[in-house]
């Protein structure tokens, strides 16, 4: 496919489909902006200008088109600390080093390995969003009143209804503007996107963050930033990882990855804070029928005219009908046969994908969540693929003769297997171990090896270790010591 093509594709396919979804994003990226603004200590300013500046950068630079990025909670909360203690213009100091950060892991091609992420972790880590996202709609629910549970039950039946009848139009999109004009007419006392906070009045201005330019200030921003960029990425790679299923298509991990970076270098230039992908958005924005470039950037420009030029109208939309909305996202992301099935699936897995979604939704910390999924799944892996190593006794005429066939990967795993696998009693003249079935991959399967050799050797055993492939024979080459050492007089050799 030209590039021209490519381009067509990516961002004219469906444009009518892309700007109406585009249109439900930005009304709800409102009151999600304002808040995590109010989480991170800042202006609501920041948050909304961040989602303006990211969205439209991450349009043209990022790597999976359809897909939104914004200031979100997770980063929010990683701010917190630094706003309170340095203030505002260290924030910004700290996203740019994030954004260069992140394009530095984007050069070196790193974002490829975020396939090593197992389903399970991805299944926990999409439950534990949609359980957050649940959550975070309570404020807005608890002790709000009849008629704030009147609109978003109404609002539910809009969004879940209008499909039977049509699809021409997103049902959120109509959900929003029947509630928030209903609301209007009937002057009912509901919160409102203006109770959250106050929308800015101008347009974002350039600004370079006005901190001394000393190591000092590199000490204060560089952990702050170093964890804004792993959970950013991580957070970006694997929401990535979802549209593609939903979607049925591919990403450029790479590419996303130096976006989101260059996304955040540019944010805190005209006054907005760090920011990644943002599940939820992205899933509105798939479910309404995007599927381009162009939805991404017009819930970005969207957004700043909604803010600057119909600021009255936006502050008076009920919260009820955004709510309902989210109910209908988190709805929508939690993965319902995992728990249907999870009887079904092996064991392993299933505490996998547990441990990864109660430990995001007690810490309401990503990386914690999937770090720790990540790493039950290398222990089960490790465990199941350190028995894979089997070594079989070939019966021999010969007295006094023992052979060996070994099949399977050897490693640091399954090296204790392998090394208590071989008979070490009585007197055998020779030994004889066919490694052709057989690879070894580490240091620690070398010593094993070794290991087996010595033993024979000690007991006056000549040993033959035949078969290994050219890969396997370079490493013994180089670190392996049972071809090398010569033995005591009267003990049997190579």
């Amino acid at each position: 496919m030209s590039v021209i093509a490519s381009a067509r594709q990516q961002w004219l396919a469906s444009p009518r489909r892309d700007l109406l979804a585009g249109t439900v994003v930005a009304l709800a990226l409102i009151p999600e902006a304002i808040a995590f603004s109010l989480i991170a200590g800042v202006d609501p300013a920041v948050g909304l200008y961040a989602s303006v500046v990211i969205a439209v950068t991450i349009a043209f630079v990022g790597g999976r088109p359809a897909m939104i990025s914004a200031a979100t909670g997770a980063m929010a909360l990683l701010m917190v600390t630094l706003v309170r203690d340095h203030g505002l213009e260290y924030l910004f100091a700290a996203s740019i080093l994030c954004g260069v950060i992140q394009i530095g892991i984007g050069l070196l091609k790193l974002g490829r390995y975020i396939r090593f992420v197992s389903r399970s972790v991805m299944t926990g880590f999409v439950n534990s969003l949609a359980i957050l996202i649940f959550l975070a709609q309570m404020p807005e629910l608890i002790g709000r009143g009849w008629a704030t549970y009147a609109l978003v039950a109404a609002g539910l039946a809009i969004i879940y209804g209008l499909p039977r009848l049509t699809k021409a139009v997103p049902s959120a999109l109509v959900a929003i503007v029947i509630i928030s004009a209903f609301v209007m007419m009937t002057g009912l006392d509901v919160r409102t996107v203006g109770d959250m906070g106050q929308l800015p009045t101008t347009l974002p201005m350039f600004h370079i963050p006005s901190v001394p330019l000393t190591w000092e200030t590199l000490a204060i921003i560089a952990p702050v930033s170093f964890t804004l960029a792993f959970v950013g990425l991580l957070e970006s790679l694997l929401t990535a990882n979802l549209i593609d299923d939903v979607t049925d298509t591919a990403s450029d991990k790479d590419r996303e990855t130096r976006g989101q970076g260059i996304a955040n270098i540019l944010t805190p230039l005209f006054g907005g804070m760090a920011g990644c992908a943002m599940i939820g958005q992205s899933m509105i924005n798939v479910t309404s029928g995007a599927r381009g470039r162009l939805s991404t950037l017009w819930a970005g420009v969207l957004l700043l005219i909604l803010i600057l030029a119909l600021r009255d109208w936006v502050a008076r939309i009920p919260m009820a009908a955004l709510v309902a909305v989210m109910i209908m996202v988190s709805i929508g992301t939690f993965d319902w046969k995992s728990v249907l099935n999870i009887r079904s699936v092996p064991f392993q897995s299933s505490v996998v994908m547990i441990a990864t979604t109660v430990t995001v939704v007690l810490t309401h910390d990503l990386s914690k969540g999937v770090v720790l999924g990540v790493v039950l799944s290398a222990i089960f892996f490790m465990r199941k693929v350190g028995k894979t190593v089997v070594v079989e006794e070939i019966e021999t005429p010969e007295d006094g003769v023992l052979r060996y066939r070994v099949t399977g990967n050897l490693f640091f795993a399954s090296a204790d297997v392998f090394a208590a696998a071989f008979e070490h009693h009585g007197h055998p003249t020779r030994v004889e171990i066919d490694m052709t079935g057989a690879h070894l991959w580490d240091l620690t399967g070398v010593a094993a090896v070794d290991k087996v050799v010595f033993r024979y050797r000690r007991q006056g055993a000549e040993v033959q270790v035949i078969g290994m492939n050219a890969a396997a024979r370079t490493l013994v080459d180089r670190v392996g010591r049972f071809e090398k050492q010569h033995l005591p007089e009267g003990a049997g050799a190579h």
